[in-house]
């Protein structure tokens, strides 16, 4: 709904109906009760992440309320996500409401994107690691309504270290490179910071 409310000119009568029926939904929302987000200590200490092969996969999420990859966050980028080997490859055609300049995607909805498709690569390896440092090169306009692929691997590591590398195309053009470096840490360390479920 997002994307088709920044694509179409309402008038003053339809903006007052639209608020006033989202104002209803929303109160509706706010009554429910609260999420508890909480993570499987068995499940982290034995930390693996599946992502499947292009061949098995039509639609595939990493949290369902990921901004980027989450089908049930409305607000997100809704991309698809799937392994080519050691690679990892999300696409997604960014709407509307993503566009910074006219017709570009805005560049921070390219680099949370680049972003989570460079995690991936952590999560195929086994590991849980955060961004330490993320590099882009914005190397052509990135399309809005216009299908797009990231695809990232890792360079090399070094202890904990992991440098991923990226690049976003949009048909057969590179639109964006990336490089990144991201920190390997362990789930225990991790769970300090979170509610956890115990086993």
């Amino acid at each position: 709904m997002g994307h088709d409310f920044v694509a179409h000119d309402l008038s003053d009568a339809q903006l007052a109906d639209v608020v006033r029926r989202l104002d209803e939904l929303a109160e509706v929302v706010v009554a429910a009760a609260p999420r508890q987000r909480v993570i499987s200590r068995e499940g982290l200490a034995n930390f693996t992440m599946v992502v499947p092969a292009s061949d098995t996969v039509v639609k595939h999420q990493l949290f369902s309320d990921s901004v980027v990859s989450g089908g049930a966050n409305p607000m997100g980028l809704g991309a698809v996500l799937w392994r080519d080997g050691d690679a990892a490859v999300m696409e997604v055609t960014l709407g509307s409401a993503f566009e910074g300049a006219p017709g570009r995607a805005h560049g921070g909805i390219v680099a949370a994107l680049v972003d989570e498709t460079m995690g991936l690569v952590n999560a195929i390896g086994g590991v849980l690691a955060f961004t330490a440092q993320l590099d882009i090169k914005y190397v052509a306009p990135v399309p809005v309504n216009e299908p797009v692929i990231a695809r990232a691997w890792l360079a090399r590591r070094h202890g904990r270290k992991h440098y991923v590398e990226a690049r976003v195309t949009a048909g057969d053009t590179v639109v964006v490179t990336a490089t990144a470096l991201f920190i390997a840490m362990d789930p225990q360390k991790f769970l300090e910071h979170v509610p956890v479920e115990e086993a």
